[in-house]
């Protein structure tokens, strides 16, 4: 592991910033539940922090033809980089705080009447460190990144394994709409509509091995709680975003410590 300096806090507003300091001064904060708490210190770790990034992003417009199915880079392009800044800024917070990395991590997108072609991205979560000092950062020396809770953190570590970040991948697609001749012609039956279903599938397809390219590039060996979402985000019908998002994790080298089956007593057999 080479030496990793923290990283700038560039965009972080004043507030922002004297927040930290009082976190690097002693006071935690954190999203975590008050069992996701005891697990995570079970664990080893303490809280440090809840760390935020964000990024209002201007959605550019890219129009397709009506029965065309085909990605729209332009908008697949804005939505991942927006989501990549809040992510990088909420790292940057923890990485402030000395954090190893980031559990309970939360996406989000937010609209506002004020701005129908913009969005305001955002990311949330606790910063966490080691408590006897060993160092569980990814191995580009950054604070990990992960989405799992405080439950499935512990019993990822129990099996021997350990995040090194959150991975994702992002295809917005423009799905054609069918001729009237089509239309007309499929009415009152049941029949497969083979153009969506190839549209659905590419666009699904795109954003998972996006995702799994990300996890390759940090030398993950697999990737756990995998969601993939469906969302219009205001576009219309047929303009779809597919957005793939799970925690990328390597074997840290240590047994798995797994319990004995818990024995269930059979009140009846006496």
């Amino acid at each position: 592991m080479t030496d990793y300096e923290p990283q700038s806090l560039e965009g972080v507003p004043e507030s922002g910033r004297e927040r930290l300091e009082q976190n690097r001064e002693g006071l935690f904060t954190s999203d975590l539940s008050v069992n996701e708490f005891l697990l995570i210190k079970q664990a080893g770790f303490e809280p440090v922090g809840l760390v935020v990034g964000s990024s209002i992003f201007h959605i550019g417009l890219q129009v397709a033809g009506p029965t065309a199915s085909r990605e729209l880079h332009v908008l697949s392009e804005a939505m991942y980089s927006a989501r990549h800044l809040a992510m990088t800024r909420m790292e940057e917070e923890a990485d402030q705080l000395g954090a190893d990395g980031i559990v309970g991590v939360r996406l989000d997108v937010g609209r506002y009447e004020w701005g129908p072609n913009m969005a305001e991205f955002i990311a949330i979560g606790t910063a966490v460190k080691h408590r006897e000092g060993v160092l569980h950062r990814a191995r580009s020396g950054r604070p990990f990144q992960s989405d799992l809770s405080g439950q499935e953190f512990w019993t990822l570590l129990r099996t021997g394994h350990r995040p090194v970040g959150m991975v994702m991948g992002s295809c917005v697609y423009h799905v054609g709409r069918r001729g009237p001749f089509s239309s007309i012609a499929q009415t009152g039956r049941n029949i497969e509509l083979p153009n969506f279903t190839q549209a659905l599938y590419d666009a699904r397809e795109l954003a998972m091995q996006r995702m799994q390219t990300e996890a390759q590039e940090l030398g993950a060996e697999g990737i756990v709680g995998v969601s993939l979402s469906e969302t219009s985000h205001g576009w219309g019908s047929h303009a779809i975003e597919f957005f793939a998002l799970g925690t990328a994790i390597i074997a840290t080298g240590e047994q798995p410590q797994i319990e004995p089956p818990i024995q269930v007593l059979d009140l009846n057999d006496r």
